[in-house]
């Protein structure tokens, strides 16, 4: 048994042998993997141009062919076998070249001087622009132009803009966004940044930021995460003009952490600084910002016309003249339904059924966004009504509050004039009429006068609300041939 089972992995050795001599791949002559370069075989030039001292060609003159990329010693860097670099300050800057072969990469490192502050090249409308000039010594400060449309945004990175999404004014207002500001001066190309204590990032540029050591972060009310982030006392910048590109210091970046701190300017005037960056947190994507001067950074007076527009509505037609909308109403309501009482003052066939629910507030209202009310041409609300005996109005009810006084559905209808723009505050500045005690089973006609405000400027909304308000009693009630007009 023993011989046997040395045979068999005799047999099985010799069998491995074959298939791995009848596998092997021959060498193939013709791949060249290359040699790693050496620092020896590396050279550069640095020259300043005829035309400025400070304005250095730097040229690749190495041994050896491969892929050249440059540090300028100045927080600007270049790809490519040569570059013309601008120092506007005197000083020793180390440029290190690195270039990379088929077997590998090597760097190069020279020290240049500058031996003189050349500060007209600084001179220079984007200069004069982005730091208010050499005279302003206090810098220009730059915030989000966070009360316009379009001030922040992503999309592809070989875009010309953010088509995937684009921020709406004030649409960052519950994160940190807009507590980023950055002051840039020109003397000493400055540039101090404010942020008090966070900045915003998506969530690759919160695990970025966590492998960088900050790691403290919370979800703001705009989503995405706000991550603690303390900004160094003070930054310098690179503007390259001929580039368009401005480029801040020691990793820092304009409070939206993407991984970079280079940035494409595509527009920079006195008012305006629009630029775009690469991420290298999400390969593909770009992001946009637009800023403004600090001072500037005010919202702006929509200023909405007043309007005499006269409503009337018989609810006769398919359609309806007035858009009325619908507040906690019940699905009994119909604004084509039978008239429950075709007789003087109201024989029209079809009538507006308006069902109070258990809902503290039910009503229905119209309200417009693109004007005011003229008040002095138009302060008159008309309806006839009919208040129906069938209805409860002995029982008590449960009510919204202390405050509400009354607990019982009552024989009236309120029309209130309200200020949109509010949204849930628009009844404290409200104005209403209300028509109490009312008789039953008959139409009546009612006029609710609003001439006593005719001065107001700021109503755009009509509430129409039976019952009375405020407590839990049910109702149907109808009305018809509404109007607002003088």
């Amino acid at each position: 048994m023993k011989r046997m089972n040395y045979i068999q992995k005799l047999a099985g050795l010799a069998a491995l042998i074959i298939v791995m001599f009848a596998c092997k791949p021959e060498m193939d002559s013709s791949i060249d993997i290359g040699q790693t370069p050496t620092e020896d075989q590396l050279d550069f030039t640095a020259t300043p141009t005829a035309a400025k001292a400070n304005i250095l060609e730097i040229k690749n003159t190495s041994k050896i062919a491969g892929i050249v990329t440059w540090d300028f010693g100045n927080n600007t860097k270049g790809k490519g076998e040569s570059a013309t670099v601008e120092y506007p300050f005197k000083g020793t800057y180390n440029v290190v070249m690195t270039l990379y072969s088929k077997g590998g990469s090597v760097s190069k490192s020279k020290t240049i001087t500058i031996d003189n502050d050349d500060m007209s090249m600084l001179n220079t409308p984007m200069y004069t622009a982005l730091t208010g000039g050499a005279s302003n010594l206090a810098g220009k400060t730059w915030v989000f132009d966070q009360f316009h449309d379009g001030h922040f945004g992503v999309g592809p990175a070989d875009d010309s803009s953010p088509s995937w999404w684009s921020c709406p004014a004030e649409g960052k207002t519950k994160s940190c966004l807009y507590s980023q500001e950055f002051t840039f001066t020109q003397v000493g190309v400055k540039m101090d940044w404010k942020n008090n204590g966070s900045v915003y990032t998506n969530e690759n540029g919160r695990a970025a930021l966590a492998g960088l050591g900050y790691s403290n972060s919370v979800v703001p009310g705009d989503g995405d995460f706000d991550v603690a982030y303390a900004p160094k006392s003070s930054y310098t910048f690179t503007l390259k003009e001929s580039a368009k590109t401005l480029t801040l210091s020691d990793g820092a970046f304009f409070g939206h952490y993407a991984g970079t701190s280079t940035y494409e300017i595509i527009k920079l005037t006195e008012d305006e600084l629009y630029i775009k960056c690469v991420s290298t947190v999400e390969p593909g994507n770009g992001w946009w910002y637009r800023l403004i001067p600090k001072e500037k950074n005010v919202k702006p007076i929509v200023i909405i016309p007043l309007k005499a527009n006269p409503l009337s509505e018989d609810f006769e037609g398919t359609t309806s003249k007035v858009a009325f909308k619908y507040e906690d109403m019940g699905s009994l309501v119909s604004s084509s339904y039978s008239n429950p009482a075709p007789v003087p003052v109201n024989t029209s066939s079809k009538v507006f059924l308006y069902q109070k629910t258990s809902a503290f507030y039910s009503n229905i209202y119209f309200s417009t966004n693109e004007y005011k009310f003229d008040l002095t041409e138009q302060n008159k609300v008309k309806m006839k009504v009919f208040i129906p005996s069938y209805n409860d109005y002995l029982g008590t009810y449960d009510v919204a509050g202390s405050w509400i006084s009354v607990n019982q559905l009552q024989h009236q209808v309120a029309v209130k004039l309200q200020d949109s723009s509010l949204g849930g505050n628009a009844w404290t500045t409200q104005t209403e009429v209300i028509k109490a005690n009312l008789e039953s089973d008959k139409w009546i006609e009612l006029t609710f006068d609003f001439s006593s405000v005719s001065n107001r400027q700021d109503y755009d909304k009509i509430v129409i609300q039976f019952g009375a308000e405020g407590h839990a009693a049910q109702g149907i009630f109808f009305f018809d041939d509404f109007t607002f007009g003088k």
